[in-house]
């Protein structure tokens, strides 16, 4: 098995292998592109070292033989004393993971080999620098030494030298500086940074190969979804200067903005740069249409190449450049990452210049990028004044309280505080920080640095380089310059959109996608673009899309939103405020005359509830599920009853009601009551409740017809876990449509079916669908009954211990658990339809709003998903994406 593989050997096709920035760089090489030569160590040898612990038999000979290759191309010799050639060494997985793993850059480099660059190049400043970098680098990401005490050392020195910006330190200053370095690594490793190349690049691609493991590296992966066995592939690459002088520097652009998908000129250049400069945000870029008054000749070869890779890769890409001595060379490309707004912008007009077509655009357009549109945004206020602005680097609007640093953002996020990571910049350890936080706000960098890209792939609000605030850690504060201290825990809001920074909290409105998707005119293209790409979802997709709606205000917005019916109309919802004390008169009624009392109390109120949703949803079916929960649930609390009636006593008090009520409470108590008297099991030992219910829905029904109306209902009984309990509840139900349709001289039809929420009512779908009309799998209850987990108490208690440890990489209550739950789900949909071919399959838990679980039910072959009303267009969205990815 070969491990390593030349630039010129590979294509954009081979990421598996070669990872996307090594397939990037061989497509670059193969379109003539000036990329400098290298070679990529595969995914193959990392997954090799990450099992075994050591470097595969045979990686070293082969990256021998490339690297004699390389030195035979560029006609230097890695570190060679006298003319040394220097390597980069970068990490590169399948799918993008910005500044997760490790770089190290300018390897090659020692006490002997700096003379001899600075002597080729007539430049002492440009060598020592060089070397200082690779020092700092080396020695915090392959000795493990904390950057900060590189940074701190580096700030100390300039702030001595008078001056902002380390270009401007002197070859003698930089000189001093690397002794610096090399003392620091000495003092935190017990040894000294090591002089030999070979054994420098040896440690660097060991050490990229150790950073697929790192907390940060794994918390990406679980963030994104990206499985944990890929490994990263190790590039290889002769380097090429971006710091040698004012004609000289590094940049990052894009051929579309990546924050609106605006066509133009988009990136941010460094001059006399490295391009780690750019993307660390440690200091503030200038735009790159700078670039076209220092350098017109690399400004127009870029342009020129950003044409080219948009128009071969047909999409919009990110690029990363060095210009060395007037001279552009290409180091990376791939298909850039964007914010929701861009995306949606991006593949509309990619369609109307004819690159792709709206099947193709559909696909560049997730369904989560859909719910980041659907976000709030702040309401317009021409009184509104901003009290810094800086890039708008990622849209939306965020509103927190201002935290300092990633510990202090997780650990208020966890006791429930919304809160606004603000930093100097943020760097790759500051993930959990940024996953914690609502929104992220910097002081230093640009739309390239690591807070922007990292914020725009995780749908995070960012503002970055807002360069009025200065930072107090000491003082746990920040200052607006001219302005206002804000102390840390202060409420703060920001808008991704236009990059203002706002003190107190703004207040927010509905997005223009929302509202446009509602029925409003709005002009906005992006929110115009997306109810074009619905309608054509819409004529894609094969599975249906009903919403979970409890009330007609719900029931008419999830029908704006395009819902095709309610797959789960929850009826113990409807018991609830005013209505609750005639729920608990039912359960604690002394004699059959005071149970039936209740119930012609309910009666109506329930019959005006579904006539209501009825009419909101005419023409369409409504999924009334029969009330489920335990009944305990409508009483009061067992503990508060027994204090309040100890109280009581004391008193002497001869009101004897709570006394009553407090035996009831404690018949009905249960220790593990969702396992207990609930669902059909309610409908079976409590007389009347579920008549009641069924009358209800029956005399709606009848209503509606004798208005004019075309009414829909469906009986769902929950809880079945045996064929006998459907067919003793079937019965009752029948009974009571039947008396109302002689009553009012109707047909009514309703069809009755039920949840199959139970592990044995799926392993069992045969028998029950025999009396069934349908089935919707409540995948809520299925979950936690498959994993024995309760979903209240689990979710803190070690859920996330859980997905740290790998047992599953997302929690099986927000995205379906295919290999446990979703075999269920095949298993009772298949057996149910050998029973009763044609049976309509649904599913009714949170999961039917999840972009991944949607794709997973539609090619499950699932007749429908219902999910709440504000899911629904994700939904229908990702429904069709399913079909065009299996297609």
């Amino acid at each position: 098995m070969a491990y390593v593989y030349d630039f010129t050997q590979g294509n954009k096709d081979q990421k598996d292998l070669l990872g996307g920035k090594g397939a990037n760089l061989a497509e670059m090489t193969n379109l003539g592109l000036p990329v400098p030569p290298g070679f990529t160590i595969s995914t193959d040898a990392c997954r090799a070292f990450l099992a075994a612990g050591t470097e595969p038999d045979g990686l070293e000979e082969e990256v021998d033989a490339q690297l004699r290759a390389l030195e035979a191309r560029m006609g230097r010799r890695l570190g060679d004393a006298a003319d040394p050639l220097l390597v980069s060494v970068r990490s590169g997985a399948k799918f993008s993971m910005p500044g997760m793993m490790e770089t190290v850059l300018n390897v090659g480099l020692n006490d002997e080999s700096v003379v001899g660059l600075a002597t080729r190049n007539g430049d002492e400043r440009f060598a020592t620098d060089s070397y200082r970098r690779l020092l700092q680098m080396f020695g915090s990401t392959v000795l493990g030494v904390d950057s900060e005490a590189f940074g701190d050392r580096l700030d100390e020195l300039k702030a001595a030298r008078g001056v902002a910006s380390d270009a401007e330190l002197t070859a003698e200053d930089l000189r001093g500086l690397v002794e610096d370095f090399k003392v620091i690594i000495r003092e935190h490793t017990g040894a000294d940074f090591p002089q030999d190349p070979r054994e420098q690049l040896r440690r660097a691609i060991r050490s990229v190969f150790e950073s697929w493991n790192t907390p940060r590296a794994a918390l990406y992966r679980r963030q994104e979804r990206i499985p944990d066995d890929l490994g990263t592939a190790v590039n290889v690459q002769a380097m090429v200067f971006g710091n040698r002088g004012e004609t000289s520097g590094s940049g990052v652009c894009f051929t579309r903005d990546p924050a609106t998908g605006e066509p133009g000129v988009y990136g941010d250049y460094l001059p006399n740069a490295q391009g780690e400069d750019v993307v660390a945000g440690i200091r503030n870029t200038i735009p790159l249409a700078e670039l076209a008054r220092l350098d017109r000749a690399s400004y127009d070869s870029l342009l020129a190449i950003m044409e080219q890779l948009e128009r071969h890769y047909l999409d919009m890409c990110d690029i990363e450049f060095t210009i060395e001595e007037g001279r552009l060379w290409m180091l990376q490309t791939r298909v850039g990452k964007r914010t929701a707004e861009a995306a949606v912008r991006i593949a509309c007009e990619m369609v109307a210049e004819d690159y792709i077509d709206r099947d193709d655009a559909l696909l560049r357009v997730s369904g989560h990028q859909l719910i980041a549109l659907m976000f709030p945004r702040f309401a317009p206020d021409p009184d509104r004044h901003p009290v810094a602005t800086g890039m708008n680097a990622s849209p939306g609007a965020a509103v927190g309280r201002a935290v300092l640093d990633t510990e202090t953002a997780v650990a208020w996020a966890e006791r429930g505080e919304a809160v606004i990571l603000v930093r100097k910049e943020t760097n790759p350890d500051d993930l959990a920080g940024m996953l914690a936080a609502q929104g992220v706000l910097t002081s230093r960098g640009g739309k390239t640095s690591h807070a922007a890209v990292v914020a725009r792939g995780m749908g995070r609000t960012c503002v970055c380089g807002a360069e009025a605030i200065e930072i107090d850690l000491v003082n746990r504060r920040f200052q607006v310059r001219g302005g206002p201290v804000v102390e840390e825990g202060d409420m703060i809001s920001i808008d991704g959109t236009t990059g203002e920074v706002f003190l107190g909290a703004v207040p927010v409105s509905d997005p223009d996608v929302v509202r446009r998707l509602e029925g409003e005119e709005v002009d906005d293209p992006v929110a115009v673009s997306v109810a074009r790409l619905l309608g054509h979802a819409d004529g894609i997709r094969r599975l249906g899309v009903r919403a979970n709606a409890d009330t007609p205000e719900d029931a008419r917005r999830a029908r704006r939103f395009g819902a095709e019916g309610i797959g789960l109309c929850r009826t113990e919802h409807m018991f609830l405020g005013e209505r609750r004390h005639l729920i608990e008169r039912l359960i604690v009624a002394d004699d059959e005359a005071e149970r039936q009392e209740a119930l012609e109390k309910l009666e109506p109120l329930q019959r005006q509830d579904f006539g209501e949703i009825l009419e909101a949803m005419d023409g369409l079916p409504v999924t009334v599920r029969l009330i489920d929960p335990p009944l305990h649930e409508f009483l009061p609390d067992l503990t508060d009853l027994e204090v309040r009636v100890a109280l009581e006593d004391e008193r002497h008090e001869e009101d004897r009601r709570d006394h009553v009520l407090l035996e009831h409470v404690r018949r009905l108590h249960e220790h593990n009551p969702m396992l207990g008297l609930r669902g059909v099991r309610l409908g079976i030992v409590i007389p009347g409740l579920f008549h009641m219910q069924a009358r209800a829905i029956a005399s709606a029904m009848a209503d509606r017809i004798e208005a004019g109306g075309d009414p829909r209902p469906e009986i769902m009984v929950p809880l079945v876990v045996h064929e006998r309990e459907l067919t003793l509840v079937r019965g009752e139900l029948e009974k009571v449509i039947g008396e109302v349709s002689a009553d009012r001289g109707l047909d009514l039809h309703i069809p009755i079916g039920t949840m199959i929420e139970l592990p044995r009512a799926a392993l069992l779908a045969d028998r029950i669908a025999a009396t069934a009309d349908f089935f919707s799998f409540g995948t809520n209850d299925l979950t936690q009954t498959v994993w024995g987990f309760s979903r209240d108490d689990v979710e803190a208690a070690f859920l996330p211990a859980y997905r740290d440890r790998g047992v599953f990489p997302v929690s099986p209550f927000e995205s379906i658990d295919v290999d446990g739950v979703g075999k269920l789900v095949e298993i009772g949909s298949r057996l149910g339809r050998e029973t009763k071919p044609g049976l309509h399959v649904g599913v009714c838990g949170e999961h039917g709003g999840d972009p991944e679980s949607i794709r997973f039910f539609a090619e499950a072959g699932i007749d429908y998903v219902s999910c709440s009303p504000f899911r629904v267009p994700v939904a229908r969205w990702e429904a069709a994406r399913a079909v065009l990815a299996r297609d």
